[in-house]
């Protein structure tokens, strides 16, 4: 047999569409880079270094001359592929991915701010992006507001002096608060802001910030992207200037950087994402209507219901409700323990945009480093709970919720 046959030779590429591709479409072949083998699935780079055909190539390299990975730290060709695909199907310049959802939170904010800047912040958000704002910034003498929800008259009181960045959780966890991304957006460039969209609640499928004026977009690609409990990865997409003269200067240096394996999990959960947000989406809409009508229920907080406050707004900046439901039981504390326990589908666990059906007590878990107060502010009492609604048939998720509230 040929030699060349087991070879690695290089291969010339077809020629690409010469039509826009649906988003869709991106999520399966955007970013593929085959190797000299024509594999159909795309490769996995288990390697942390790189090597070099000589002494000035490695200079060349490290002096962004010749284009050549040269340490996984600072890229990787599995997770290059990751971050076009995911830039295609968001409709971003680019994109850079990191070990987990709050790495990139913190890179987003990090890599922008110095002492006497000032940030400001929708007052609804995930507990450790609170710690962040509110706690970390300000020991580099960072100043911060947060703004409740979608108040007008306050976004634009906070956005009438110079501000640094304007950090947005839209739809907010748990209790799915939301902030019109295109009116706060225009705000905050009058006064030089740039505004980070944490879009982890609504994913890519659901809500595209920057065609609403946002600069940057944050991912926690554990929910959703990746979307089957396998691993952690963070994802930030924007402009060329952003990610080049400001995000990636300080990745390389501090180092929360994406492992190749956990990238190429992601590059095949990306192929199936729409498919798994919009059914989760559809599983959601009939949960929260059917609590709705429950006595055992004082509140039910889901984007795809009319009777969210700001649905006028949701229909504008999002395609469907979501996979995430923010429930207020009509009792207390004791009372969602006993709703949880009586589960028999549905696990009970912290994590969400799972293609399994969650139910955690924030009070206690996602939220518990908040104080009673802080929490309290964000709506979030001791009865509330939040549900995130999987891929199992709606038939089986209605039944166990039934019987766990009629136990």
């Amino acid at each position: 047999m040929s030699k060349d046959v087991w070879g690695y030779q290089p291969r010339p590429e077809r020629e690409k569409p010469d039509w826009e591709i649906n988003p869709q479409t991106a999520a399966v072949r955007e970013g593929l880079a085959r190797s000299g083998f024509g594999e159909t699935s795309e490769a996995l780079y288990l390697t942390s270094g790189f090597t070099y055909t000589s002494a000035q190539e490695a200079l060349d390299s490290f002096t962004d001359e010749t284009d050549h990975f040269v340490y996984s730290r600072f890229h990787n060709p599995t997770v290059a592929m990751f971050e076009k695909r995911l830039a295609a199907i968001e409709g971003a310049e680019h994109c850079v991915a990191t070990g987990s959802g709050m790495a990139a939170m913190f890179a987003s904010l990090a890599c922008l701010v110095e002492a006497g800047d000032h940030v400001v912040a929708s007052a609804a958000m995930f507990s450790s992006c609170h710690v962040v704002i509110t706690e970390i910034l300000p020991k580099w003498g960072v100043t911060f507001e947060l703004v409740k929800a979608n108040d007008k008259a306050a976004w634009e009181k906070a956005l009438s002096r110079p501000t640094k960045a304007v950090f947005i959780e839209t739809p907010s966890n748990p209790l799915m608060e939301i902030v019109d991304i295109r009116f706060v957006s225009d705000l905050a460039h009058k006064v030089g802001a740039t505004v980070i969209v944490d879009n982890v609640m609504a994913s890519p499928v659901l809500q595209k910030p920057l065609e609403l004026g946002a600069d940057v977009v944050m991912y926690s690609a554990t929910k959703h992207i990746d979307g089957q409990g396998r691993v952690l990865a963070g994802a930030l997409l924007g402009s060329f200037s952003y990610i080049y003269e400001k995000l990636i200067p300080f990745i390389r240096h501090t180092g929360p950087s994406l492992s190749p394996f956990s990238a190429w999990v992601l590059v095949k959960s990306l192929e199936t994402m729409e498919m798994r947000v919009m059914r989760m989406s559809e599983n959601a809409q009939a949960i929260a209507e059917f609590l709705e009508g429950r006595k055992e229920i004082k509140s039910v907080r889901y984007p795809g219901l009319a009777s969210h406050p700001d649905s006028a707004v949701i229909k504008k900046q999002m395609k469907a409700g979501g996979t995430t439901i923010g429930i207020e039981f009509a009792g207390s504390q004791k009372d969602a323990f006993k709703f949880m326990d009586a589960l028999r589908v549905i696990d009970i666990s912290n994590n969400l945009g799972d293609s399994k059906t969650l139910i955690t007590h924030p009070s206690s878990t996602t939220h518990r480093r908040l104080s009673p107060a802080i929490q309290a502010e964000m709506g979030i009492t001791p009865s509330v709970v939040r549900l995130s609604v999987g891929l199992e048939h709606i038939d089986d998720l209605l039944k166990d919720i039934t019987q766990a509230l009629t136990s």
